[in-house]
């Protein structure tokens, strides 16, 4: 049986988008829709290998559309304390939200 994905993968995992024939690498979290800036979307990246070419080329994503994890980045105490903190933040900004 598959363990269910860890939400907030570490920055540098590599992914296959749902629907996607091209690789993701995470680059960061919680990153606020281009379009309207209300949005909160899970992760941003850029396509693996090449990275990035310009800031028009970032890729936002929520983890549910991950279909596949081909590689998991860099996890140490640094990156699990951040992630906590992250967690919090998160749940703060979509307490904002929904407030206004």
């Amino acid at each position: 049986m598959n363990e269910p994905m860890e939400k907030y993968l570490p920055i540098g995992t590599v992914v296959l988008l749902k629907g996607a024939t091209k690789r993701v690498m995470i680059t960061g979290f919680a990153s606020i829709s281009p379009d309207t800036g209300k949005r909160i979307f899970d992760y941003s990246g850029c396509t693996y290998p090449e990275g990035f070419f310009d800031y028009n080329q970032v890729c936002v994503f929520d983890h549910n559309q991950i279909e596949k994890v081909f590689f998991k980045g860099f996890v140490d105490n640094e990156e699990l304390t951040f992630k906590e903190e992250l967690k919090k933040k998160i749940a703060e900004l979509q307490n904002q939200q929904t407030e206004v």
